[in-house]
């Protein structure tokens, strides 16, 4: 990751991370340490699978603890309250392709994107599209399949 680069999270968003973190420094740690105490005590470490799975494990955690550690020493909470004249980080857009139904997209920080929960990275081709865009705006998004128009109906 880049030296200090804003992670933009929702509350929703940080909560999580905060309490992944608090699993993976508690219960995690303990449970992969008495797992590395019990290889060590069978004795030859070279030839040990259980030892070298759990010292793998191990970096795994530590790695994932210090993303997540960065990840909110560099957070940014989005405002989610309001009306919204444009689309801005945290808005909810409703938006229409012509010739299919409305899909609405809250516009989230990379860190949180999930699109199959309607969840799109303001990073995103359809993510920085969208964004300063009024309702009624047709939006153009390059798309894998090429150019897409989409007409923002609503935004909350």
């Amino acid at each position: 990751m880049a030296m200090n680069q804003p992670v933009y999270l929702t509350s929703e968003g940080l909560a999580r991370l905060k309490a992944e973190l608090e699993e993976l420094k508690g219960p995690r740690r303990q449970e992969l340490a008495q797992r590395l105490r019990a290889a060590i005590q069978m004795g030859d470490l070279s030839e040990n699978a259980d030892y070298h799975k759990a010292k793998e494990d191990q970096a795994f955690l530590e790695g994932r603890i210090q993303e997540l550690e960065y990840m909110l020493r560099n957070a940014v909470l989005i405002e989610e309250s309001g009306p919204r004249d444009v689309v801005t980080l945290g808005a909810r857009v409703t938006i229409q392709e012509e010739g299919f139904p409305p899909e609405t997209y809250h516009i989230v920080g990379a860190k949180e994107a999930n699109p199959r929960n309607g969840k799109i990275s303001n990073e995103s081709p359809m993510g920085r599209a969208l964004l300063d865009h009024k309702v009624g705006d047709i939006v153009e998004v390059e798309t894998p399949d090429g150019m897409i128009r989409i007409k923002i109906l609503k935004i909350e």
